[in-house]
């Protein structure tokens, strides 16, 4: 389905190569400042022709709110948003009437539907993200002023080139602590925040385009500031939920939280976050956080980090032995314009994704809480 979320409710819409992309969102606060100059930066950061690493679709991607705020403050109503394709070439696409592209969602949308889009990769295509960083850009002004939420993204991984993210390094809790998006910027297209292996991961890059190839990485995230209670047992426990919003986000393929993978060699002796009272801020705090900020489903006011793995990216102008619709053997090579590696701009659709997320949880969690006041 193309909605998002229970409370703070995210509807997209769009294909890669139709007049406009954009989105519907609803449950937002009335009374919030809101405008375009908010939401801007986010999809800015997404938008392709950044770099001479990135596809050269020339995009400005400039939302444009239509409707749920008055004199720069929403009125509680839902907010449509708009963002024009302005650099299409649906002719670039011509050969996709018979070959299903190798690792596309081609094949699967015709079985799907009887019908596909004839140019680009219609909702399976990354424009369709662009509404999802403009929601994402609301709910994170919603946690900004409700509590302070921070939420950092940044590349660990480009192919075989990684940086230390081992959940048990106080080196990388450190980073976790401390990263700001100021600093993921600061290393230009690649972001990541390692400058000892930023430039290799460059060079990583490179390689493959230079080879009309692509390649994957690795984005992690972090959320500091959370309150604590937000997640809802047993099915939506919040790092469930934080899954299925990044595993909904194309080329993604996994999804790890805390000490992930690596905490299963550890034992429960030694993975074991210890509880302890923080005089400061007056709460129980853990003096280890391998949990990733969530126990039991729900947040523990720790740090939330995770890391999303994104595949190589399937378009590629290397000539591929593959077959057309009717079964007939062929080759195909991709004419369209397309990123060497996906995972340096998808930084701010992660972001975006958990915002919502959290929005959502925070919402419900409030709910809740109201309920409970007036019952006692």
């Amino acid at each position: 389905m193309s909605t998002f979320g229970k409370l703070f409710r995210v509807t997209t819409y769009g294909e890669s190569h139709c007049k406009s992309v954009g989105c519907i969102v609803d449950g937002v606060p009335p009374g919030m400042s809101l405008t375009e100059e908010d939401l801007q930066p986010q999809l800015t950061r997404r938008r392709p022709g950044q770099s001479k690493l990135s596809t050269p679709r020339d995009e400005k991607d400039r939302v444009e709110i239509q409707s749920g705020t008055e004199f720069g403050k929403t009125l509680g109503t839902p907010i449509a948003m708009i963002v024009k394709n302005e650099d299409h070439r649906p002719h670039d696409y011509s050969e996709m009437d018979k070959y299903p592209r190798p690792s596309h969602a081609d094949f699967t949308y015709s079985e799907k539907y009887g019908i596909k889009a004839s140019s680009g990769g219609g909702r399976a295509s990354a424009r369709e993200t662009i509404g999802r960083v403009a929601a994402g850009g609301i709910a994170e002004k919603f946690l900004k002023q409700v509590s302070d939420v921070e939420i950092v993204a940044f590349v660990t991984q480009i192919g075989k080139v990684k940086m230390n993210r081992d959940p048990f390094d106080p080196n990388f809790q450190h980073i976790l602590n401390t990263i700001t998006r100021a600093k993921v910027d600061s290393m230009g297209f690649i972001r990541c925040p390692d400058a000892s292996v930023a430039g290799d991961m460059v060079k990583e890059i490179e390689h493959y385009r230079g080879q009309q190839d692509s390649i994957g990485g690795v984005v992690t995230c972090v959320v500091r500031n959370l309150p604590t209670g937000l997640g809802e047992p047993c099915f939506d426990k919040l790092e469930a939920l934080l899954a299925h919003a990044m595993l909904s986000i194309p080329a993604s393929k996994g999804f790890e939280i805390g000490s992930g993978f690596v905490g299963v060699s550890v034992p429960g002796s030694k993975h074991n976050d210890m509880f302890y009272f923080d005089e400061e801020t007056k709460r129980l705090r853990t003096k280890t956080n391998n949990s990733g900020g969530i126990q039991g489903g729900i947040s523990n006011g720790e740090n939330i980090y995770f890391s999303v793995p994104f595949k190589s990216v399937a378009t590629i102008s290397q000539e591929q032995q593959t077959c057309t619709y009717d079964g007939q053997d062929g080759t195909l090579a991709a004419k369209g314009r397309h990123d060497p590696a996906v995972t340096p701009r998808a930084i701010p659709i992660v972001e975006a994704m958990t915002a919502l997320v959290l929005a959502d949880a925070l919402l419900i969690q409030k709910s809740r809480d109201y309920a409970r006041s007036v019952t006692h």
